[in-house]
Parts: C-alpha cells; sequence; structure tokens
C-alpha cells in the first residue's frame, strides 16, 4: 500500500520465498536497505530465509483466498512473483501454481493498492508449444502464458514480466542480455535473475514490459537501463 520508500527501506513481498532465486533477491534486498517479507508454505523454511535477512510469512498460494494474501501485503512497496511447482511436479499443480497463484496474487495487490509489480515467467511462454514438448513441461509452459495474459491487461498493477532463459546455479556474473522478444535462447545465473529483479524494481522504463533475460555482455544497470 506504501507509495513512497520509508527511511527504512521498502518492503518487497515475495511469492516463492525458499526459492533459488528469491534467496539471491532477499539478500541483494537486504545490502541495498530493503525489507523483503518472503511468503512460504512450509513452516521449515521460516529459519531459513529469516537468516538472511527476510521476514517469513507463512502462506500456501495454492490454498489461501485473495483476503489471506492481502494480509501479506500490508504496508508492501512492491511484489515479485518467484513461485512455482519445481521439479517432479505434475500437470495439475503448473497450473494451481505457476498460474493459479499468480493471478491470486496479482488480485491481491490490486485489493491493497500494491502498484508494482514484477512476475518471473519463462522463455518459451507466450509461443506455441513445440511438437514433442513433454506433457508436463507443455503444462507449465500454458500455465506461465495464462499467467502472463491475465497480468498484461491489468490497469491497476505497474507490471513487469520477466522471462528468463534456462536457469544455472553459477556465479553471478554481473552481465546479461535483456531485451524485448526476441532474444536468442540461452542461459542464465539465478544470481544474475535475482539482480535484475533488484535493478527492474526501481526502473519505470521497465513497466508494461515483457523482458527475454540471458547471460550476455552487458552490465545490468546498463541493460536495465536501455530497455
Amino acid at each position: 500500500m506504501a507509495e513512497q520508500a520509508s527511511a527504512t527501506g521498502r518492503r518487497i513481498v515475495i511469492a516463492g520465498g525458499h526459492g533459488k532465486i528469491a534467496r539471491e533477491l532477499i539478500k541483494l534486498l537486504g545490502a541495498s536497505g530493503d525489507r523483503a517479507v518472503a511468503l512460504i508454505r512450509n513452516p521449515d523454511h521460516e529459519e531459513d530465509v529469516a537468516v538472511l535477512g527476510a521476514e517469513p510469512f507463512l502462506l500456501d498460494l495454492e490454498a489461501a483466498t485473495v483476503d489471506d494474501v492481502a494480509q501479506a501485503l500490508v504496508g508492501a512497496d512492491a511484489v515479485v512473483f518467484a513461485a512455482g511447482a519445481g521439479p517432479g511436479s505434475g500437470v495439475g499443480r503448473k497450473d494451481t501454481v505457476d498460474r493459479a497463484a499468480a493471478v491470486l496474487l496479482a488480485d491481491a495487490a490490486e485489493a491493497t493498492g500494491v502498484r508494482r509489480f514484477v512476475q518471473v515467467s519463462s522463455f518459451g511462454a507466450g509461443e506455441p508449444i513445440a511438437e514433442g514438448t513433454d506433457d508436463v513441461f507443455a503444462a507449465y509452459l500454458v500455465a506461465k502464458t495464462a499467467a502472463e495474459e491475465d497480468l498484461r491487461v491489468r490497469t491497476q498493477l505497474d507490471w513487469t514480466i520477466l522471462r528468463p532463459g534456462g536457469l544455472l546455479n553459477d556465479e553471478p556474473s554481473g552481465h546479461v542480455a535483456l531485451t524485448e522478444p526476441p532474444l536468442e535462447r540461452g542461459t542464465v545465473a539465478r544470481s544474475d535473475v535475482a539482480a535484475v529483479i533488484a535493478a527492474v524494481l526501481d526502473a519505470p522504463n521497465t513497466v508494461a514490459k515483457i523482458l527475454m533475460l540471458t547471460s550476455g555482455p552487458t552490465p545490468i544497470a546498463e541493460a536495465v537501463a536501455a530497455v
């Protein structure tokens, strides 16, 4: 609900708060003086995110209502959807997490007046499903596409959709390729994705844009400014 960052930093709510990208983002936000709120569904993960500097908020987005999610967003300056059903999940959870949870979070952001909304999507979203694609991965891309389509028509949100390429656990390079579609397929370190998210939050030039992201030659700050 807050429109301006306070003296103690902004409050940034992250769905999928225990994920690898989210944990990198939590560290970056804390280093810049912001306060991360990590939405997690497993109470065993509370200490993990707290140690990184985030405020854990126990919430199962697959079972929550808009009112439940809105409680987590009170006082927030921005929201990041970085949740995913993850490896080993089936077709059903691709829809309930990668689509429905994203839609629910956007509904709650609108209800609480939190305008800034960054959604992590994927290469392949918004494109025809290639022949021979595995059923589960096809369901994932369908869910990501549907979540994007829902977000793109929301005029009450200042949204940015980020489509990273293949995700790696490499050390951050600090250099990326970042552009509106199309972009040649490639990979990118999760730590660099987190750094791009942190930069995008402060970049009004990225509002209402879909951005493709891979590793590349351009320093992150320059890449975001050039969008």
